[in-house]
C-alpha cells in the first residue's frame, strides 16, 4: 500500500512518526502551514515558520525516506489578530518556490469579517499564482461554515477543480459533492471523522475527488490514519486499486496540479546535515 497524506503537520512530530509512517507505506506528504496553537506576535516569526516548511521539514523528512511538499497561507484563526495581517504581503514571495504546491489552509475558523478578508485575498493569491487552494471549515457550525466557503469560493472565480474543501462530514460532503470541489476528510482518534464513517461516505459518494488524511498535529492525532483507513477500506470488500486512488493517485492529481510535486524515489544520506544541523544525535 503506498500512502500520500495530503494533509499532515509534520513539524510538530518527531521522527519516530516519520519512521512509523515510511514504514506503513507513506512516502509522500503535504504539510499545510497553520496555528501552532501558542498565537504567534509578528511577521517574522511567520517568516521562520515558512522557511522551515521550505528546508529544515524536507530535509528531515528526507532522511526518512518521504517527499515532503507544503502550502502557504496566513491560516484563519491568526487572521483575526491585527499583528499578523501583514502576512499576506509576505505570501506572494513563498507561492513561486518549489515544494509549494498550494496555498493554505485558508478559509473559517469563527466566520468574522477579518477571516472573509483574508479568505478571498487568498483566493486571488490562488488564481494569480495558478495554485490549487486547500479551504480549512470551521469545527463550529460546520454545514453553515461550509456553505459560506463554497460561496465565497465561487464568487472568487477559481476553478472547483482547483479546490479541496477539508474536515468534512457526512453533514458536508453532498454540498462539496455538488459544487465541483474536492472532498478532504481527516481522520482522528475521538473527533472529525473515524475510519468506519469514511468507508461508508467512500461507498455513497465513490473515490472521485476524495482526499483521506491525517492531519495530525501537536494535539490528540494519529499519523497513521490514512493507512488504517486503507485497511479498513480492504476489510469492507474495497479493491487495492480502490486504495491505491485515494490514498495516493487522488492527491498526486490534486496536488500535481501546482505542477511541482516530486514523488522520486528519496536517496537516503544518513550522513547529510542541514545548516548545521541534523536529525541524529551524539555524533560529531
Amino acid at each position: 500500500m503506498r500512502i500520500f497524506d495530503p494533509h499532515v503537520h509534520m513539524s510538530s512530530r518527531t521522527t519516530d512518526d516519520y519512521q512509523a509512517m515510511y514504514d506503513a507505506g507513506v512516502r509522500a506528504v503535504v504539510e499545510p502551514a497553520f496555528w501552532q496553537g501558542q498565537p504567534r506576535t509578528s511577521v517574522g516569526s511567520f517568516v521562520d515558520y515558512f522557511d522551515s516548511l521550505l528546508g529544515w521539514e524536507p530535509f528531515r523528512a528526507a532522511q526518512f525516506g518521504i517527499r515532503h511538499h507544503c502550502t502557504i497561507a496566513l491560516n484563519p484563526k491568526e487572521a483575526n489578530d491585527p499583528r499578523c495581517a501583514d502576512v499576506l504581503e509576505v505570501l506572494p514571495r513563498y507561492l513561486v518556490k518549489d515544494g509549494v504546491v498550494a496555498v493554505g489552509e485558508v478559509g473559517y475558523d469563527s466566520m468574522t469579517p477579518e477571516e472573509d478578508e483574508a479568505f478571498a485575498a487568498q483566493l486571488a493569491l490562488a488564481v494569480e499564482f495558478e495554485l490549487p487552494v486547500l479551504v480549512h471549515t470551521p469545527h463550529r457550525d460546520k454545514a453553515e461554515g461550509t456553505k459560506r466557503t463554497l460561496d465565497v469560493v465561487r464568487e472568487s472565480g477559481i476553478a472547483p477543480e482547483l479546490v479541496v474543501v477539508d474536515h468534512l462530514n457526512e453533514l458536508t460532503v453532498g454540498m462539496v459533492a455538488d459544487s465541483g470541489c474536492w472532498m478532504g476528510f481527516s481522520i482522528y482518534p475521538d473527533t472529525k471523522m473515524d475510519e468506519a464513517r469514511m468507508v461508508v461516505l467512500l461507498r455513497e459518494h465513490g473515490t472521485a475527488r476524495m482526499l483521506v488524511n491525517s492531519a495530525a498535529d501537536w494535539g490528540r492525532s494519529d499519523p497513521l490514519k490514512t493507512v488504517k483507513t486503507g485497511r479498513a477500506m480492504l476489510d469492507a470488500g474495497f479493491t487495492a486499486d480502490d486504495v491505491d486512488r485515494v490514498l495516493w493517485r487522488n492527491p498526486v492529481e490534486f496536488y500535481g496540479r501546482s505542477g511541482r510535486l516530486e514523488l522520486s524515489d528519496v536517496d537516503i544520506d544518513p550522513t547529510a546535515g542541514f545548516q548545521g544541523s541534523s536529525v541524529r544525535r551524539g555524533q560529531g
